[in-house]
Parts: structure tokens; sequence; C-alpha cells
């Protein structure tokens, strides 16, 4: 699988990986600058990988009567700005320019708001379960190319922006594993 990504164009899109259009994103206040990433995960159903559905919640398509847990979520209105599979496939689901609904009630560094100034990365996954290789490499070369692009000062993730609300990225997600791929560091406090 070919992993490189370019940097996004002027619209916010990156080239290299799969684009879906979520709704679910708005512009950023004048004022914001993207400095963050924050790092999520996500299956769909809970526990379970592949097909469509993270997608189709993404895009307010998701079918309440598919698994039971549906219909608990399937009012929400979420996205990040991407999303990263098991067998590393990238999908972009917002443009880099706009805010993407991936962080809800959150702050970073006394900054709340995050979604305001971060670029949103899911990661199909869970907390039980270990990340694949492929997952980190294209995660790697992401955010290099997002770190070029923006002045990015760090990488987190949603449970420490979002702390006792979130758990993810989880346990099972090596950090210093990625940190290891950057071309340069990003804070991690």
């Amino acid at each position: 699988m070919e992993l490189s990504v370019c940097a996004p164009d002027e619209s916010g899109w990156v080239a290299g990986c799969r684009h879906v259009c979520s709704p679910n994103c708005d512009e950023r206040p004048a004022d914001a600058r993207v400095e963050l990433l924050v790092v999520h995960a996500i299956s769909l159903p809970p526990g379970r990988f592949g097909g469509g559905d993270v997608e189709a919640l993404f895009t307010n398509r998701l079918d309440a009567t598919a698994d039971p847990f549906y219909p608990t979520i399937c009012g929400l209105q979420v996205s990040a700005h991407f999303l990263i599979r098991r067998d590393g496939e990238l999908v972009q689901f917002v443009p880099t320019r706009l805010r993407a609904w991936h962080a809800g009630q959150s702050s970073w560094r006394g900054k709340p708001r995050c979604n305001d100034f971060s670029i949103g990365i899911e990661l199909e996954g869970c907390d039980e379960v270990g990340f694949e290789g492929a997952q980190y490499e294209r995660l790697a070369a992401l955010v290099n190319v997002l770190c070029r692009a923006f002045p990015i000062e760090a990488i987190a993730g949603h449970s420490e922006i979002a702390p006792g609300r979130k758990t993810d990225p989880g346990p099972c997600f090596d950090w210093t594993r990625l940190m290891q791929r950057l071309e340069r560091p990003l804070d991690r406090s």
C-alpha cells in the first residue's frame, strides 16, 4: 500500500487518500490556528472492525437498527478530519481548514473547545486491542505532512483533552512507536 500523503491543498483536502464529505463540520473561528493533533479510536459496532459503519456515522447515515448499540449514537453529529482503517487506508471526511466535530467538550493547556484549533485523527480500534503496523505507518506519514503545513505544537489522545469522559485511543496505543517515526518532536504534555 502506498503510504505517501500530500500536503493539504488550498481547500484543505490532502491527496493520497479517499475523500468522503461529512456534513459534521463548520468554519473555524477567525483567529484560530491549528496547533494540536488529537488521536482517537473508534470501532462500530464496539470492538468490531471493518465495514462501513464508522463512515455512516460520520456522514449521518448510520442505520439505528443495524446493532443494539446504534440507537444510543444515531443522533450524534460527529466526524473527524481523518480515519485510518486497520489496513492503513486513509479516509478524509473534513477539509483541514474547517472545524470537524471530533473532540466535544474538551480542553488543552487551559484552552477550551479543542475542535477550534485541532485536527482530529481517528484510528479504527478500541481500548482493548492493539493497533496495526500499517496504522502507525500511515499515522506517522499523515502527522509529518500536517506538521509541515500547520504550526502544530503537540499531539494528544482524546482521553487527555476530555479526561473522565473519553478513554481513547486507550492503553494499547503505543505513543513511543508513533513518536519515533515523526520528523520532529511534538509536545505530549
